[in-house]
């Protein structure tokens, strides 16, 4: 049925997130042992602060410092492909990203669309938010929400085909539908050292866009369309 979904219909996203300082030991004693009860069953023999450079996976833990998005338009049979990012400070990127739903993106025909959104980009971004006190966009806020009024759609869960049991990553699924590989810099595991030590965040703007080109790609692929060529790809 995604192929009768209109692609000017819906915001591809992704998120880059870290741990929310930079060290364990930055964290107040509450927040540290707080962290070792959260990720006991995770870390193993591994001591709480060595697995701390994961936090950024958990919202209660971590922090937002990208949000990139992409949508199409068509000018009768040429389209393109528009890609524009919310980065730095957490607060304002969300409050960004609010805004850009609430005044383009808030119809009952509008859907966002991620990879492996449901189950991590969609609910983090919803939980960062009502930590900043910042009220829930319509398309975030599932509460009392039927499953089939979730405006929502996810490039993992098309893929799976209702194997509940398989995951496959980003990465490994544009290479096995041929599509350029965004994985070509810097991956998820690296993406807090990058911000934290080497204060690059330029460098996770570029390699979250290229997520968020890669969730189109796919989607284009699933619907049986033609994938989008560099001169499609607009920055903004």
């Amino acid at each position: 049925m995604i192929n009768k979904l209109n692609l000017e219909d819906i915001l591809f996203l992704d998120i880059e997130t870290v741990p929310e300082t930079p060290h364990f030991s930055d964290l107040d004693s509450i927040k540290q042992d707080l962290w070792e009860l959260k990720s006991k069953y995770q870390r193993a023999d591994i001591s709480a602060e060595e697995f701390y450079e994961r936090a950024g996976i958990w919202a209660e833990f971590g922090k937002i410092v990208c949000i990139s998005v992409g949508y199409f338009k068509f000018q009768g049979t040429l389209r393109s492909f528009r890609v524009t990012s919310f980065s730095g400070d957490e607060h304002q990127i969300l409050k960004d990203f609010k805004n850009l739903i609430l005044s383009h993106f808030n119809q009952t025909k509008h859907l966002l669309c991620a990879h492996n959104g449901k189950e991590f980009d969609f609910p983090y971004i919803a939980r960062r938010m009502i930590i900043h006190h910042i009220e829930l966009p319509n398309k975030l806020n599932l509460f009392g929400k039927k499953p089939w009024e979730v405006p929502h759609l996810d490039t993992l869960e098309l893929w799976k085909f209702g194997d509940y049991k398989n995951y496959t990553s980003l990465k490994l699924l544009t290479n096995v539908l041929g599509i350029p590989s965004p994985k070509d810099d810097i991956d998820g595991s690296e993406v807090g050292r990058v911000f934290y030590d080497e204060n690059d965040l330029n460098r996770i703007v570029v390699y979250c866009e290229k997520d968020t080109i890669a969730v189109a790609q796919i989607f284009l692929r699933l619907r049986g369309d033609s994938i989008l060529d560099a001169s499609e790809i607009k920055h903004i």
